[in-house]
């Protein structure tokens, strides 16, 4: 199968989705409660005097937490981009399973054009003796 030519339909359309570059963000988006720094403050002794809500971003990057504080638009933005974010894992992963049943298709034809010249080849079932003996005949 030439993989130029014979493209599947199914291939061709999990690819098209992948062109469509949007914002894309990997994370979640938190709602918290905090203490504040001051001792006095009722926020230690009352864990519903707390203070916020704080919004944060939060996302793991080689094994550490990274968060950022957010105003109530910039979370709904980040939300939704996150969302995309996983809407595009989820199209590249359609994608990669097209591709694999494509090159799955691709080993099964090169196995059956293998078996049928095998097959057209037909060869002989009795092996051949050699017509002349091993020395030379002139002697």
């Amino acid at each position: 199968m030439d993989t130029t030519t014979d493209l599947p339909r199914e291939v061709a359309q999990a690819a098209a989705g992948l062109v469509e570059p949007r914002p894309l963000r990997r994370g979640s988006v938190t709602e918290r409660f905090m203490k504040c720094g001051q001792r006095s403050c009722r926020c230690h002794e009352d864990p519903e005097a707390r203070h916020g809500p704080y919004l944060t971003v939060s996302r793991v990057v080689k094994g550490r937490t990274r968060s950022r504080y957010l105003t109530g638009e910039q979370a709904e933005l980040a939300r939704r981009q996150i969302e995309a974010g996983q809407q595009f894992r989820q199209q590249v992963e359609r994608y990669w399973r097209a591709c694999e049943r494509w090159a799955d298709a691709e080993l099964e034809g090169v196995a059956a054009a293998a078996e049928q010249t095998a097959a057209e080849k037909r060869g002989s079932s009795k092996s051949s003796t050699p017509t002349s003996s091993p020395r030379s005949r002139r002697s």
